[in-house]
C-alpha cells in the first residue's frame, strides 16, 4: 500500500510540473484576437474597393488606420509582455476602425460619385 501512495505522490508532482512549465511557457505577448480583427477589417476594406463601395481616398484612410494599429501593437509587445491596458487600447482602436470602414462603405461615396449625392 505504502508502494501505491509513493506512485501517486510521484504522479501527482510530474503533473504538477508539467502544468506550470505549460503556463510559464505562455507566451504573454500573444495577439491574436488582435490579429484575427485586423485580417476580417483587412478584407473588409478589400471587398469595399472591389465593389466600389469605398472610393479610394477613403480606403487608404483606412489602410493608414490599419496600420497604426499594426505599429500600436508592435510597441506593446517589444517588451515581451502586452498588458491588459495595452490589450483595451488595441481594441479601442480595432472597434474605431471597424466602425469607420461601416460608415465609409455606406456613405454612397464611390468613385463615380465622390461627394455621395
Amino acid at each position: 500500500m505504502e508502494e501505491w501512495m509513493k506512485t501517486v505522490f510521484y504522479l501527482a508532482v510530474g503533473a504538477l510540473l508539467v502544468c506550470s512549465v505549460v503556463v510559464l511557457a505562455q507566451d504573454k505577448s500573444e495577439t491574436r484576437r488582435v490579429d484575427r480583427r485586423e485580417r476580417r477589417q483587412q478584407r473588409r476594406i478589400e471587398q469595399g474597393v472591389k465593389s466600389g463601395e469605398l472610393a479610394p481616398h477613403e480606403a487608404r484612410k483606412l489602410e493608414r488606420r490599419e496600420s497604426k494599429i499594426e505599429r500600436d501593437k508592435a510597441k506593446a509587445k517589444s517588451d515581451g509582455k502586452v498588458t491588459p491596458a495595452e490589450r483595451r487600447k488595441l481594441n479601442r482602436e480595432e472597434n474605431r476602425t471597424s466602425r469607420a470602414i461601416y460608415r465609409k462603405k455606406h456613405n454612397n461615396r464611390t468613385d463615380e460619385n465622390p461627394r455621395g449625392r
